[in-house]
């Protein structure tokens, strides 16, 4: 195993998994952003092979990404730099679980060949294999789009009618009215899962489910028309599939990414987790209702730029980092999020090239963040 981000909230939660099942795994490498004593302090339990600060090197990524004494690499990053590393990796016939919404948000026209061409390596001699998936290259880590692809398994996809992704809705799904004077310290306070603070306020603009309906676009080929979004507070359902014959299809468990993470990694089996079991009656009632785009315009907002292409969503994921980061810095308000999203989408989205290559992905990626990075939104670069 590799853990690329292996000190952020996917990344230590990952080596708690591993460590449970130490006849399984064996750490190789760690790679981490800039979290250097807690890189060391995992060095020094986990004794892997190799450790990367990717403040420093971020190049060896790819390196470590396809050594060749790694089977299986988790993509714990955020960001567009992981991108190169997944590439190189598929590419290297390594398997990628991954929890990094970016790769397919800006780059699933890239990712997605590979891990189908992989796929059907596999299928062209074994084709019942489990391998024969393209899911079982690249690996999702969310919880959502885990609970799809276990409601999926031994599922024509040609049966299925629709996708429905589940949103808790965040800290303010039932108030204040006013948004715009929510605090970072306000908005971080999520009512069912403990995250990383990017996907916290991603969970509470609801822009993290925009983007989840563009990952779904890519790892289960369906139209933007075939993705349902409903609002669940209580996190019980993490996602379910709508099949032709009118069955819905749901999984359920605790709000505890260890599951999702452990299921990736043992794919296609299952071991005991130390996760809590979902017990139904004591959960007592589960609502859904429909999200309102109105009061949270970012899911719009991501939606719309899936529709347009490549270059649209490569803007709206660089935005939003920034966006992220000027509100807890106190250079944005939390109202105004969607509002920078919405610019950048408009801004740069568009374009003949909508398929662009990883080195126009990456400059593209530098163009908005470059923009929107200060001052008003209105007078962005």
């Amino acid at each position: 195993m590799a853990v690329l981000g292996s000190t952020g909230s996917i990344g230590t939660q990952t080596l708690d998994v591993l460590a449970a099942h130490p006849d399984a795994f064996e750490v190789v490498a760690l790679a981490a952003g800039r979290n250097e004593a807690l890189l060391a302090d995992q060095a020094a339990r986990h004794r892997p092979r190799e450790t990367v600060l990717a403040k420093d090197e971020p190049d060896r990524l790819e390196a470590i990404a396809t050594r060749d004494d790694v089977d299986l690499v988790v993509v714990a990053t955020g960001g567009i730099v992981s991108l190169r590393p997944v590439l190189a990796a598929l590419r290297a016939g390594k398997i990628v679980a991954t929890a990094n919404k970016e790769t397919l948000v800006a780059g699933g026209h890239l990712v997605m060949p590979e891990a189908r061409a992989r796929a059907a390596a596999v299928a062209a001699t074994t084709p019942g294999d489990p391998m024969a998936s393209p899911l079982a290259w690249l690996r999702p880590i969310d919880s959502e789009h885990s609970a799809i692809w276990q409601c999926l398994v031994g599922e024509p996809l040609n049966r299925v009618a629709s996708l429905v992704l589940t949103a808790s809705g965040g800290p303010f799904l039932d108030g204040p009215a006013d948004l715009s004077s929510v605090t970072p310290d306000q908005a971080l306070r999520h009512p069912t899962w403990s995250m990383g603070a990017k996907i916290t306020i991603d969970s509470a603009t609801l822009a993290n489910k925009g983007l989840e309906v563009v990952e779904a676009r890519w790892l289960y080929d369906v139209d933007d028309a075939a993705i349902d979004v409903v609002v669940h507070p209580q996190s019980v359902v993490h996602s379910a599939v709508r099949f032709v014959d009118g069955s819905l299809k749901a999984q359920l468990g605790t709000p505890d990414m260890r599951t999702p993470i452990q299921y990736a990694l043992t794919y296609p089996d299952r071991r005991p987790s130390p996760s809590a079991a979902v017990d139904l009656v004591e959960a007592g009632r589960l609502d859904f209702r429909r999200p309102d785009e109105t009061r949270f315009p970012a899911l719009r907002v991501a939606r719309e730029a899936g529709r347009i292409g490549q270059r649209a969503t490569t803007a709206l994921i660089a935005a939003d980092d920034v966006a992220v980061e000027r509100f807890l810095s106190g250079s944005l308000r939390f109202d105004e999020i969607p509002a920078l999203l919405a610019a950048a989408v408009a801004r740069f989205g568009e374009g003949p090239d909508q398929a662009p290559d990883v080195d126009a992905l990456l400059a593209l990626d530098g163009e908005v963040r470059a923009a929107f990075s200060r001052g008003p939104i209105g007078a962005a670069g």
